[in-house]
């Protein structure tokens, strides 16, 4: 497929998640999906392991149960005192900022089961996730996830990064999709065309409110 006329610093900056402007009614080619994820094999994992599996979710009925869930996690997430539209409550600027944020969580909430192509990364990790530090685990997932995200966005697709449901209700999902044990899901990704016309690059804190060099 052919991409947009992004550079890199502009793919990078303007990779945003997308959960308003999803377009519902688009279907979405597997050809492309196919090329996203093809992309996204070449990033990097742990001594070369490669024990990433992707499950793309296109049947109706399936969508349908993931959204359900999805769903009630969401609004279990809005009642909690750590939903982002409760968060930097004391900063007028911010807390608009947040209130969007919070509106656009629990529109995607109400959709996801309707979103085109639901895509869940799984990483192969034994019956039990390992104690202690799993930056190594999930370093040889994350990213390449974040190169699908990126992949999709230079083929004029949306996308969102979200965990909600991994908390409590994985396991049904993994039911639904027939995941096998030992396998644990990383994320799910909502995938379709965007409306409206492009992205920016989003406000962020100044670099040296965050950037230590040599010592903290």
């Amino acid at each position: 497929m052919t991409t947009l006329d992004l550079t890199p610093d502009d793919l990078l900056t303007t990779t945003r998640t997308v959960r308003k402007r999803l377009d519902l009614d688009r279907p979405v080619e597997m050809a492309v999906i196919r090329e996203c994820v093809e992309i996204a094999l070449q990033a990097p994992s742990g001594s070369n392991r490669q024990g990433w599996q992707w499950i793309v979710v296109t049947d109706s009925e399936q969508r349908r149960r993931v959204g359900d869930i999805y769903r009630e996690e969401t609004q279990r997430y809005l009642e909690s005192a750590y939903a982002a539209d409760k968060l930097f409550a004391d900063d007028a600027d911010r807390s608009q900022v947040q209130q969007r944020v919070g509106s656009s969580v629990r529109h995607l909430g109400d959709t996801m089961g309707q979103v085109p192509v639901l895509l869940i990364p799984c990483i192969k990790a034994g019956k039990q996730l390992p104690a202690g530090n799993q930056a190594g685990l999930w370093g040889s997932l994350l990213p390449a996830v974040w190169s699908y995200a990126l992949a999709a966005r230079a083929r004029g697709l949306g996308t969102a990064w979200t965990t909600l449901h991994l908390d409590r209700r994985e396991a049904d999902v993994a039911e639904i999709l027939g995941i096998p044990e030992g396998y644990h899901q990383g994320a799910l990704i909502p995938t379709a065309y965007y409306t409206g016309e492009t992205f920016k690059p989003a406000p962020r804190a100044p670099l040296d409110e965050v950037l230590h060099v040599d010592r903290w």
